[in-house]
């Protein structure tokens, strides 16, 4: 399997710029993460301030996604770049929509949570069913972007295939909200403001997995976006075992 290697070629302004990129990337997520972090805790502690703080600062993370995308469309203009360069380019494009997408879910998080900020604590009490969810997406958000940093494929379908737990969970929180709203209808607000704020963790966790895949299309040169994780694993094991296998000299010359 082709690895990348940032920081070989003859330009070194260019090596500076694709590290850059990389940089400014994993900056953004640290801010998308951030974010997704003082939403829920707005809403667990019925903090008016602290959601407003990450509705406000949302335009931090959408406008660093578009910086990023003109210095990505600067670099496909000016460098042509190609093989596994311009599958970093093309993957960080992808990336940062997905980051800013988990802005934009920490954003109605913490909309609910201004909505109910100076609840009675028995009410915000019933946000503790998402706690464990956001919980794990917060972990699976950092998660994708550590195998981002390390561009390790190996590491991101372990990670990609964690998003299993949380569309479970999600599940779960459904089944109980319905159950909740059927046998006491003074509960349906509640609940469906409960059901939104899953259905973003859930959402968080879809896009850390694209991210993962997208760290696995970067090294690998494969789009697995559709393909099931059963089988990319087992790609990417029969792609390991032919770079042991394969003797000296066996992939032949041109001509």
């Amino acid at each position: 399997m082709e690895k990348i290697e940032i920081g070989t070629h003859i330009l070194s302004r260019y090596n500076e710029d694709l590290e850059q990129l990389r940089s400014d990337v994993l900056q953004m997520g640290g801010l998308a993460e951030a974010q997704l972090q003082q939403a829920l805790h707005a809403l667990a502690e019925g903090n008016a301030d602290l959601a407003g703080d990450v509705i406000i600062n949302e335009a931090r993370v959408n406008l660093m996604e578009v910086e990023i995308d003109d210095e990505c469309s600067r670099i496909l203009a000016t460098r042509a770049p190609t093989a596994s360069d311009l599958r970093l380019v093309l993957a960080i494009i992808k990336t940062i929509t997905d980051l800013e997408r988990v802005g934009d879910e920490a954003h109605k998080i913490a909309n609910i949570g201004l909505r109910h900020a100076g609840m009675d604590r028995r009410a915000a009490d019933g946000y503790r069913v998402v706690r464990h969810l956001g919980r794990e997406a917060i972990a699976l958000l950092h998660e994708s972007l550590d195998v981002f940093a390390r561009l390790d494929a190996k590491a991101a379908l372990s990670a990609a295939k964690r998003d299993r737990v949380l569309d479970d969970e999600y599940d779960a929180i459904q089944r109980q909200c319905i159950t909740f709203m059927i046998e006491d209808p003074r509960t349906i607000r509640a609940s469906i403001d409960l059901l939104w704020v899953a259905r973003a963790l859930e959402r968080v966790g879809d896009h850390a997995k694209n991210i993962c895949e997208y760290v696995i299309y970067m090294v690998g040169g494969r789009d697995v976006r559709h393909i099931s994780l059963q089988d990319v694993e087992r790609s990417l094991e029969l792609s390991e075992l032919g770079q042991v296998a394969a003797p000296p000299g066996s992939q032949g010359s041109a001509g």
